[in-house]
């Protein structure tokens, strides 16, 4: 009998097609530190698609806390946290977490991935609602795809279609409302004031997912809900270490209450191998760092608003940004691979991001920023992004609109 599985794989061609066309721009191999600049096949690259916003990942502190952790712990854990992979680091930096976020206490996952999985598939039940903004990381809808809730979604940042969906919610139900803080691809900021003001009126919870947040906003980067000023209404504040505190992991900062449930209850922490020791290591010099030294927030800003006024300035879309994460929309699939190719021929990183991940009327470049860029960075690249451009769209005269 013929096996149908064999059938499905086979019939995806997209990538392939995509790399015979020479415009797949996805999984490239970088032979260097994660830095402003890498190295891809031999080659200097400029990197505009990090997530690293304060350039820390190459840190000499941060890479010699990773080594002594290494001396002391070893490799790996060998277990998971709920059995033999819990060591004390692990504690140290979850008690440094509750610190940094304000809440009671916090909980390390090994990935943030696992963190969104673990804590929305476990707290809430068959007859509860999780509600998500439409633009929730993937990470949140798989998360509540192992949840037995219904799921409720809003339009990305109405207030009040948010409002009208949670009228419509039995008043007994638990309700959740889990949202990013800054959210990943169009970088604008989550209306937290006014969430945590419906959740209030409504008797809902209100989760964020503070990734992008995090070492960017608030308070020595405390994230989305210092910035706003909205710590103790926010119920449980989730973040991970691979963006500013330039390591691997995740967690989750709430209530004692809360977090002890989730160590007895969430399956994606207590069946995966706990967080490295070097990963640990790195995480707690990165929080150091960070709340010490002031600088590297303050440059990530001004590099920010820098390349904003440039990209603005030559008639680029960018949308409704704020944030460090700047979306140039050029609303064509074709166009933005090769607008993608061209920059990296030409020595310029950047991420693609295409239907289906976004409407194809909303495809975009990514263009992330770090600390520690220079304004001769930037400037390089955004020279070099315009006339890419002016190239693919054969001359289309850029505007402030959408083209």
């Amino acid at each position: 009998m013929r096996k149908k599985l064999h059938d499905k794989v086979n019939a995806y061609t997209a990538a392939e097609e995509a790399r015979i066309a020479g415009i797949y721009p996805y999984f490239r191999p970088i032979s260097s530190a994660q830095d402003t600049e890498v190295t891809i096949n031999n080659k200097r690259v400029l990197m505009f698609g990090s997530n690293s916003y304060l350039g820390l990942t190459n840190h000499p502190r941060i890479k010699e806390a990773a080594q002594k952790a290494i001396e002391k712990y070893g490799t790996g854990c060998a277990g998971s946290r709920f059995l033999n992979g819990t060591l004390d680091i692990h504690l140290e930096l979850e008690e440094k977490l509750a610190a940094y976020t304000k809440k009671e206490a916090a909980l390390v996952f090994s990935t943030g991935f696992q963190a969104n999985l673990g804590i929305l598939s476990s707290l809430t039940g068959r007859n509860d609602y999780i509600i998500l903004d439409e633009y929730d990381h993937a990470s949140i809808i798989d998360g509540t795809r192992l949840s037995f809730s219904r799921v409720v979604k809003y339009a990305h940042n109405d207030m009040d279609d948010l409002d009208y969906k949670l009228s419509k919610l039995p008043d007994e139900a638990i309700k959740l409302i889990a949202v990013d803080g800054v959210f990943s691809m169009e970088g604008d900021i989550v209306k937290l004031p006014e969430i945590v003001q419906l959740a209030e009126q409504y008797g809902a919870n209100v989760m964020v997912d503070d990734a992008h947040g995090l070492g960017v906003l608030g308070y020595k980067g405390a994230g989305t809900a210092s910035h706003f000023g909205v710590t103790n209404d926010v119920d449980l504040i989730m973040g991970t270490f691979s963006k500013s505190l330039a390591s691997l992991g995740g967690f989750v900062a709430a209530d004692h209450t809360t977090i002890e449930y989730l160590k007895h209850h969430a399956r994606a922490l207590m069946f995966s191998a706990s967080m490295s020791p070097a990963s640990v290591a790195s995480v707690i010099t990165a929080l150091d760092i960070i709340q010490s030294e002031h600088e590297h927030i303050e440059r990530l800003w001004r590099n920010t608003h820098y390349a904003m006024q440039l990209l603005q300035d030559a008639g680029f879309d960018i949308g409704a940004t704020e944030t460090p994460i700047i979306p140039i929309y050029i609303r064509n699939n074709e166009q933005t691979f090769m607008i993608t190719k061209i920059l990296q021929e030409q020595g310029v990183f950047v991420n693609p991001v295409v239907s289906p991940a976004v409407r194809p009327e909303s495809t975009l470049i990514r263009f992330s920023l770090m600390a520690t860029h220079t304004f001769a960075q930037i400037d390089e690249a955004i020279d070099k992004l315009k006339k890419a451009y002016q190239q693919v769209t054969k001359g289309f005269q850029l505007t402030a609109q959408a083209v």
